[in-house]
């Protein structure tokens, strides 16, 4: 499902601190650097539009909230949302994600990390590409805490299925588990703008979490 042309952000809009690039982020990992705070991590790979970002962040104050977008352009419009919103305990970075968990996120670090109806890569040389590999999964795990969760949602049933093998193949994470679909409570009571349209269309969404043992 393609994503719609993005309204410009409001040019007057200060996005610090709520955006950095990858580069810009402390290394080794500071919390405190990043958001003022230590407390409990969600990590989003591949924050779009920033609905999640802004939702879940809102709803849970108590946490902090990670977001990372490799396309610029999202990445100043999920951060401008945060800046309107005044948005205290989440950030943006702009940079591949995959990368930011290598090479940045340290062992333990992640209470929750969440794939969301990522690029499916439909063409068959290009599969490769999917963030849904062995890397990033190794990485999730080595990150997220005992207890953590892996949620992992995509309106392509192949993808999903591939997903779940990889995941069995190369982690101990615990899993699948079921999410419910949730009844929207307002227009914009879903996880992100592209659960939104998929379900609005009629079309299904594959969802599972998976948790790291003790």
């Amino acid at each position: 499902m393609s994503r719609r042309a993005l309204r410009k952000p409001d040019p007057s809009l200060d996005l610090v601190p709520w955006l950095a690039t990858r580069e810009q982020l402390p290394r080794p990992w500071n919390a405190v650097a990043v958001f003022g705070r230590i407390a409990p991590l969600e990590v989003e790979l591949g924050s779009g539009k920033g609905l999640f970002l802004v939702s879940a962040a809102a709803l849970r104050v108590e946490r902090n909230f990670l977001g990372l977008e490799v396309s610029a352009k999202y990445a100043r419009h999920s951060a401008a949302r945060l800046a309107k919103a005044r948005v205290g305990n989440a950030r943006v970075v702009h940079g591949d994600g995959l990368r930011v968990f290598h090479e940045v996120l340290p062992d333990e670090s992640a209470t929750a990390i969440h794939v969301y109806f990522p690029d499916p890569w439909w063409k068959a040389r290009h599969k490769k590409r999917r963030v849904m590999n062995e890397v990033f999964l190794r990485d999730a795990e080595r990150t997220l805490i005992q207890g953590g969760s892996l949620h992992f949602w995509t309106d392509v049933e192949e993808y999903f299925l591939a997903g779940l093998q990889v995941v069995a193949e190369v982690t101990r994470l615990s899993g699948p588990h079921d999410e419910p679909e949730q009844a929207p409570g307002h227009d914009l009571d879903y996880r992100t703008h592209f659960e939104r349209r998929t379900r609005l269309a009629g079309q299904q969404v594959h969802r599972a979490v998976f948790y790291k043992p003790a």
